[in-house]
């Protein structure tokens, strides 16, 4: 009897399905041959500081650093019962060795290794490694199966990533917090905190961008627009259109190239979120859930890989692949073009997991009908960018003309197509799409045919005026490729470079960020919060650098090809460790870790979060760009002796009402209560600018009292 461990119970039933394992006992599945069960997720992890010591239920500084001497583990809360299963069979007298059918990555493998370490099992283990799954892929999985001493080196890796974040984690956090006497907890780590400073870094430059005018000169030639260089000084561009307005221009030179544009290549994770993102809006998060399901019901290859490659024994599969695809898309006009697989072919940049791409299951139409509109959009974009990857390439020919006016260079460029190639494939998908989220290229000006030496005689000459345009916010599409390559100028030309995180990593840790309270969502923008700039600014190079990151993510890279030690690897965790804690004992001058804000409420034009700022005593909309504010000393209130308390602006954010007791009226010289509506009027001045107006509302008090009165007539 071999027992099978898969990741996840729809896994497992999926391989039960092929291997023809139908005993159904509950948390597992059992024949005669094969017992299968499930880890859900980690069922095993690190356990935390008060496991190896009850001193470490307070945050001292006098504790620090925690330095493991022996790594303790524990089972994941919830998952005990799943656990319990899992180790009995591990450990039953006619199970005669383990099967780790977990994903084929670093994760699915540290996943199998911790269960199987908790659960004392000595038994044999064999590997499925594969990434589809098809029937027919994991058929030939369980007739290849590897030896699990193979995948030691992997393990390493995963070991050394997982406490290595432990060790910087879990120190910089309770260090940090204790040293800035900080509320709440300052989540530190690893990949988190420089991923929050790129953002950090990011707003503050569009902070302190200051506009800059330039000009640009133009000359009209009977219809082509000819454009000179950039000019900073107004002056002289007045000098040049005057100069130059109705002169001749000559050409003095037209060159003409032809310039291809090979296809895109095929979908690695990151680059399938980031394409996703700008055109469904779809998170990182949503779109890495889409294609992992995707890839458990077997209708595309295993999500979590860097490669955008597929290797040569894979070439005839493709082949076979991109025809099925072209009748499956109905937007595609051209059902028997060639296939090109050459492009998309290179052993040398695969190496765990060939690129994403989709399954010949794409043809089961059952299937494909059962899916959401979210996994359909993403299904289909994995299949258009297989079949452009392997169609010919976009061919133009560009055209540059510079002509002289008194002097003055001026150029103008052009393009026509001469085969459109995939992008014709491209431009057809595009139109299906309903999102208004696409990008439009710019067209090209068509240009006369012109030949050195011609003169185009009384030219139209103009300026331009233009703005420069301060740094963008990241979203998760330039996120997602900063992270990919940031620190990467800090390693050496003839090594990997890994950036920060991995593929299966960077989509958590963009929405751990922003569930920490250090970033926030705004439209597509991803914007720090104060609470995210003040940690940054506390925290030392070393913690917050892409730097220390990448070079941890080479390392690891390393460790899991058995070319570095695990032992030296974490020998320079641990130092710096220490270094950490004995170099940050005291705050850094001038910095005040700010005190954790109370959101009052969401705000009425961009549901931002409303907070209180008692120094300046209003009620503010956190989202810059909105203008929405609340005074206490508002006017309206002033006049009735009162003032805007925090209850009265929950109530207008929430209901837009309040109830007001006390209010004095300057007619009567007596107090009374009314009900206190809030309203946005569009100011007068056409603007489209609104301001906040308070009215009375008598009628409710006025329905209360009727109503009081009818009951108390019933009642007699």
């Amino acid at each position: 009897m071999e027992l099978i461990i898969a990741e996840k119970p729809s896994v497992a039933k999926s391989i039960a399905a092929v291997l023809g394992v139908n005993g159904n006992k509950g948390k597992y599945l059992e024949n005669n041959r094969y017992c299968i069960t499930w880890c859900v997720g980690h069922l095993v992890e690190l356990a935390p500081p008060l496991a190896y010591d009850p001193k470490y239920k307070s945050w001292n500084y006098a504790d620090l650093p925690i330095l493991p001497e022996r790594w303790q583990y524990q089972v994941s809360k919830g998952k005990e019962d799943q656990f319990k299963t899992v180790k009995e069979l591990m450990n039953r007298d006619d199970v005669t060795a383990v099967i780790c059918a977990t994903d084929a990555g670093r994760e699915g493998e540290l996943i199998f290794r911790l269960v199987y370490d908790k659960a004392d099992c000595k038994k044999p283990v064999k590997r499925l490694w594969i990434s589809s799954m098809e029937d027919s892929a994991i058929l030939e999985g369980f007739h290849n199966l590897k030896d699990g001493s193979n995948y030691e080196a992997l393990n390493d890796a995963a070991m050394c990533r997982s406490q290595a974040d432990w060790l910087i984690g879990m120190n910089a956090t309770r260090l940090f917090t204790i040293v800035y006497k900080s509320q709440g907890s300052l989540s530190v780590g690893r990949v988190q905190t420089p991923t929050l400073a790129m953002i950090v870094e990011r707003d503050e430059q569009i902070k302190k961008f200051v506009k800059q005018l330039y000009y640009m000169n133009h000359i009209d030639c009977d219809g082509m627009d000819a454009v000179g260089e950039r000019i900073d000084d107004k002056d002289k561009a007045i000098v040049i259109r005057d100069a130059t307005d109705q002169q001749e221009a000559r050409v003095v030179s037209v060159e003409k190239t032809t310039k291809n544009i090979n296809p895109p290549k095929l979908y690695d994770l990151t680059t399938l979120q980031r394409e996703v993102f700008r055109t469904f809006g779809y998170t990182s998060e949503q779109t890495l859930n889409i294609a992992q399901k995707l890839y458990e019901i077997k209708l595309a290859t295993y999500p979590r890989t860097d490669s955008q490659y597929i290797t040569t024994d894979m070439g005839e599969t493709v082949r076979e692949l991109v025809p099925l695809l072209r009748n499956t898309l109905s937007f595609v006009a051209d059902k028997t073009a060639p296939v090109n697989i050459d492009k998309i072919t290179n052993n040398k940049k695969v190496s765990d997991h060939h690129a994403i791409i989709p399954t010949k299951q794409i043809q089961n139409s059952e299937a494909v009908a059962r899916l959401a509109p979210e996994e359909l959009n993403v299904l289909n974009m994995i299949a258009i960018r297989v079949v452009c990857a392997t169609d010919q390439p976009h061919q133009y020919s560009e055209t540059v003309i510079k002509l002289d006016s008194e002097g003055y260079i001026f150029t103008a460029k052009g393009k026509t197509i001469i085969d459109n190639g995939w992008k014709t494939l491209e431009n057809d998908y595009k139109k299906t799409l309903k999102t208004g989220n696409t990008e439009k290229e710019k067209e090209a000006q068509v240009l006369p045919d012109v030949k050195k030496y011609d003169v185009f005689k009384c030219v139209k000459a103009t300026i331009s005026e233009h703005v420069t345009s301060p740094p963008k916010h990241y979203t998760e599409d330039t996120l997602l490729s900063a992270m990919e390559t940031a620190g990467n100028n800090f390693i050496e030309e003839d090594i990997d470079k890994k950036g920060i995180g991995t593929p299966a990593t960077r989509a958590s840790i963009i929405e751990k960020i922003i569930k920490s309270g250090f970033v926030e969502r705004k439209n597509k923008s991803l914007i720090s919060t104060q609470k995210g700039a003040d940690l940054i600014s506390i925290l030392p190079e070393d913690v917050k650098s892409p730097k220390m990151t990448a070079e941890w993510e080479d390392k690891l890279s390393l460790i899991e090809k058995g070319s570095e030690s695990k032992v030296t690897f974490m020998g320079d965790i641990v130092e710096l460790t220490r270094r950490l804690v004995a170099e940050n004992s005291q705050p850094v001058s001038g910095k005040n870790f700010a005190k954790e804000r109370e959101a009052i409420g969401k705000c009425p034009r961009c549901g931002s979060d409303i907070y209180e700022n008692p120094k300046y005593k209003n009620y503010y909309c956190s989202n810059k760009e909105c203008k929405f504010v609340l005074w206490e000393n508002t006017k309206f209130f002033v006049d009735k002796k009162k003032k805007i308390t925090k209850k009265m602006v929950q109530d207008f954010l929430l209901k837009g009402q309040t109830k007001v007791t006390g209010l004095y009226s300057t007619k009567k010289d007596t107090k009374y209560d009314a009900v206190i509506v809030m309203k946005e009027v569009p100011k007068a001045d056409g603007s489209g600018d609104v301001w906040i107006n308070f009215e009375h509302d008598f009628s409710q008090q006025t329905k209360k009292k009727a109503s009081g009165r009818k009951s108390s007539g019933v009642k007699r």
